[in-house]
Order: structure tokens, then C-alpha cells, then sequence
């Protein structure tokens, strides 16, 4: 399954790992130059971007905040943090948060400029170029936006999910502190843990697949069976909070070049139209859309079973099958509900979800085994 096709990796300018880095990356923001910045983060964050204002302003650097993105990103939400930047005349941009603080972050730098409107670039490299600097500080361990070239916004109106992916929108500066993850809630920590493990498999088993994010994606899965529980169990793990980061930042760098597959595409209509949070969506699906692929790629699943910490037989269909049944016992133990009806969904609705899913081709096209609207109408239906 390894793709010939070249691979281009654009990696962030500076990655600082370790504790203590807020007043780190006040410093680093200085230093390009930057006397004003806006901090994007959420309400539930503001003791910590207060923290990171007042190393700002220490630092000599103007602050503000725009804390109002509650839940996935939408256009508005991206409009309105948009013009607090342009009013603060900012001169740099931090996404402090999750995903989806991280994301219009990375939108509001790049379009600042108002050489581009939104609209404009949702697509695959239709971003010209970033109008600021951009730094990223994930406090979840899902999503690895902070070295992702991937914003996705929420269009409430189509009910979908819109993607922007571009070269530009990799930030200059990714810092990662476990510490700052603490606060997670365990069904946070549980769904994001589950979207850093779906990054990890769909770059492995995936047609653009290559040996060096291969090396990435089951690192990423290993520290996932290894820590996941851990960290849900007890939030002050230190050492499963770090494992879980920096599993969700190998989950990351593995979506640039790479990128996910089949359970991202289906689990898009499930956050548009039913507001269903992005990695338990994902982890909804995962189970059912691996069995779909599994006879396109058997060895690949093996291997994935195998990070798992399933012990191989040698068979690679048995040993694939037992590591998604590993997947749903994770599930399981952590919380996540597994099935579609538990959120209202039934089976009326899934003509309409697998419509849409069509529409995410630039996923599709990655899946190992190709996927028709009937074929996402049985995945849906499977995991009602």
C-alpha cells in the first residue's frame, strides 16, 4: 500500500515541549517583532489565557482575548474572532485550546490581510499565503492542530463540515506542556484521545501511506493503548497526559502528508447535522468503516492490531479483527457511547448523512477500499 508519490513534509518553524512554556512563548512572539496579539481561545480556558496575557504584556506585547468558540468552530465563530484581530490591529495570532480554538486561529492569521476571504479557500491549496504569525498551544490531546496544514469550520446552514487545507496555515510556533491538558474533563479526554488514535490508523492504512509517517502513525497508536485509560482514569497522570500529547501530535504530523480516510469523511455529517463532538464521531464509526477496509489491507490492520498490544498469530485477518475488537473494548472502558441511536440518530437519517460523506472526496480518495454511497448507507447503518 505505500504510495510512490513524493513526499512533502512542512513542518512548524519551532516545536518547544516540556513545562512552563507560556512565558516561552510570549518571548517568541516578541521577537518577531509583534506588539499586539490575539489570544483564540474558549471560556472554559480563561484562567489560562489570562496567564499567557500577562506574560504578554511583561514581555512588552498588547493582548486580547477572544474567548466566545464553544464547541466545533462555525463561520461565525471564525467571523467574530476575525474582527476582534482586525480591531486589536493584531500582529500575531495564538490558538490556545483544542481543535477547534486552534482552528480558527490558524484561519484568522492567514486571512487577516483581507487579500482572501474565507469562502475563497475552502479546498485543497487555494490559500495564497498567512497575513501574521502563528502559534499553537494545544490544551487537548485529539486533534494535533498545532502541526496540522488543516482548519475545518462548521457551515450551519449546508450542515456540513468545510475543510481549508493549505501549506500556509502550519503554524511558526507549536508548544506542548502536558500540564496544560490537566483540566480536560475525562469525556473530553476520552473522545480526543479516540480522534488522535483515528488519525494514527487512517494515515497507516491509507493509499498515500509511506514508511516515514508510517513510523509516526504506530508510535501514536501505541502510546494511545498505552495511556488512554490511564489518563481518563485519572486526570493528574502527568505521564499519561505527555504520552496522550505527544500521541496526538504524531497524530498530526501524520495529517499533512498523508492525511486521514473513510471515518473522517462519514463522521463530518455527524458533527455538521447532529452537533455529535469530532472524535466521538470518529470513534462512532472507527470500528465499522475498519471492517469495511479490512479486506483491502489486511496486513496493514495486523500491524495496527499489533500497536494495539494484541499478540499476532500470524494471520493477518484474525489478528485485524481482534485488534477493532481491542478498539471497541477501549471505547467501552472509557465511556464512549458506540452507537448512532444513542444520540437520536436513526436509520431516516442516514441517506442524507451518506449523501454528504460522498461530497468529502479528498478523503475518500485516501480510503484503501473504495467507497460508494451504499456502501457509507451499510457503514451508517452497522453502527445505528
Amino acid at each position: 500500500m505505500q504510495s510512490e508519490q513524493l513526499l512533502s513534509l512542512h513542518n512548524v518553524r519551532s516545536v518547544r515541549i516540556g513545562a512552563g512554556l507560556l512565558r516561552q512563548c510570549a518571548e517568541d512572539i516578541v521577537a518577531t517583532g509583534a506588539s499586539r496579539a490575539l489570544i483564540v481561545s474558549a471560556a472554559p480556558l480563561r484562567a489560562l489565557s489570562d496567564a499567557l496575557a500577562a506574560e504578554l504584556e511583561r514581555a512588552g506585547c498588547a493582548p486580547a482575548i477572544f474567548d466566545a468558540i464553544a464547541g466545533e468552530p462555525t463561520f461565525a465563530d471564525f467571523n467574530a474572532a476575525m474582527d476582534m484581530a482586525r480591531t486589536h490591529a493584531a500582529g500575531f495570532i495564538v490558538g490556545l485550546g483544542g481543535g477547534s480554538a486552534m482552528d480558527v486561529a490558524k484561519l484568522v492569521a492567514a486571512l487577516m490581510d483581507g487579500a482572501q476571504q474565507v469562502e475563497d479557500v475552502i479546498g485543497t491549496g487555494l490559500l495564497h499565503a498567512r497575513a501574521v504569525p502563528l502559534a499553537c498551544i494545544p490544551t487537548t490531546a485529539g486533534t494535533g492542530s498545532e502541526v496540522t496544514p488543516i482548519a475545518i469550520l462548521e457551515d450551519s446552514a449546508a450542515e456540513l463540515k468545510k475543510g481549508v487545507v493549505s501549506d500556509h496555515l502550519v503554524p511558526d510556533f507549536a508548544y506542548l506542556d502536558a500540564a496544560l491538558t490537566v483540566s480536560m474533563p475525562r469525556a473530553v479526554t476520552a473522545a480526543t484521545g479516540l480522534d488522535a488514535l483515528t488519525h494514527c490508523i487512517e494515515a497507516y492504512a491509507n493509499r498515500f501511506s509511506h514508511p516515514v509517517v508510517d513510523a509516526w502513525a504506530l508510535e501514536g497508536i501505541r502510546l494511545v493503548a498505552g495511556h488512554l485509560e490511564r489518563a481518563c482514569a485519572d486526570g493528574n497522570d502527568l505521564e499519561a497526559r505527555d504520552a496522550m500529547l505527544r500521541a496526538a501530535h504524531l497524530g498530526g504530523m501524520c495529517l499533512g502528508p498523508v492525511n486521514t480516510a473513510a471515518v473522517h469523511a462519514l463522521a463530518y455529517p455527524l458533527g455538521g447535522e447532529f452537533h455529535i463532538a469530532h472524535g466521538v464521531a470518529n470513534s462512532l464509526l472507527l470500528p465499522h468503516v475498519l471492517r469495511f477496509n479490512l479486506p483491502a489491507a489486511p496486513a496493514r490492520y495486523a500491524q495496527v492490531a499489533s500497536a494495539l498490544g494484541v499478540t499476532r498469530t500470524g494471520d493477518d485477518a484474525s489478528d485485524a479483527l481482534a485488534g477493532i475488537a481491542e478498539i471497541e473494548r477501549l471505547s467501552a472502558a472509557i465511556g464512549i457511547e458506540r452507537r448512532l441511536s444513542a444520540f437520536g440518530i436513526g436509520a431516516n437519517a442516514v441517506p442524507k448523512m451518506a449523501a454528504a460523506a460522498m461530497t468529502v472526496q479528498r478523503l475518500l480518495m485516501r480510503n484503501p477500499r473504495e467507497v460508494t454511497e451504499s456502501d457509507a448507507r451499510a457503514i451508517y447503518e452497522a453502527a445505528l
